[in-house]
């Protein structure tokens, strides 16, 4: 689905990640972890396309990222930002804005757009909030929002950095089941968590991140048994089980 070959990367002349080499599957959760400055964050972006690669390339399905136009990597992957504006709009406008990689001359939406956005309105439990104006909303409304935004876009990979963050912890559990669902569905989700029991928990596997490079992969409980995450976070990790569960 997503491969990285030697990709080195970062921000006007300054490499932030280096060599870094990653097969995402379809139909698998991968969670990238490390802490602050790391390149986690850049990490993702590289893959979004949305930064110039200093070395190697980064294959979609098969072809060179650079090859497609920013609509057609629209169709096949999308990326949510840790940091954003707020656009004065409502939160219906901004969930049509999701469906834009999709329509078709002269760029209105379609019957199927409309139930997409329905669909995920209902989903998100956002039906209450549709008419407020984005400045209006809380931090965890407007994350749910935005992420609801991602889903209306349906795209079979989603690159997610700290996607529950804001949110109440039942909305963050809830969020990160739906993630669960949505990879049984063949989706390809790559995200960042800060939460190293969420992280341990929700992921088929784990990336562990230094100083811009990858130093371990593997399953959470290769992760969680092998020290690396002592010898990165300096804690002691006793048990990769997750105590809590929605309730909503």
């Amino acid at each position: 689905m997503l491969k990285l070959n030697y990709v080195s990367s970062g921000y006007h002349q300054t490499c932030v990640i280096h060599d870094i080499n990653l097969f995402f599957e379809q139909g698998t959760i991968y969670t990238i972890v490390g802490k602050n400055g790391c390149g986690k964050s850049t990490l993702l972006k590289a893959c979004a396309g949305l930064l110039p690669l200093f070395t190697g390339k980064i294959v979609l399905e098969g072809q060179d990222m650079n090859q497609y136009s920013s609509i057609d990597r629209a169709k096949k992957l999308t990326y949510l930002s840790q940091f954003r504006t707020l656009p004065n709009i409502t939160v219906a406008r901004l969930l049509e804005h999701g469906r834009f990689p999709h329509l078709g001359h002269p760029g209105r939406l379609s019957l199927a757009d409309r139930h997409c956005i329905d669909r995920i309105i209902d989903l998100m439990n956002l039906r209450d909030l549709c008419n407020k104006p984005l400045p209006a909303l809380s931090g965890g409304e407007c994350q749910r929002v935005f992420l609801a935004m991602k889903l209306v876009q349906d795209t079979p990979i989603l690159l997610l950095d700290e996607p529950t963050t804001y949110m109440d912890i039942e909305y963050q559990l809830f969020f990160l089941d739906l993630l669960t669902k949505l990879k049984e569905e063949g989706r390809t989700i790559v995200l960042v968590l800060h939460d190293l029991s969420q992280a341990l928990h929700y992921s088929d596997r784990i990336i562990v991140m230094d100083e811009g490079q990858v130093i371990q992969t593997g399953s959470p409980k290769e992760i969680s048994e092998n020290g690396i995450l002592s010898a990165v976070f300096h804690v002691k990790i006793e048990d990769h089980n997750y105590p809590f569960h929605p309730d909503i």
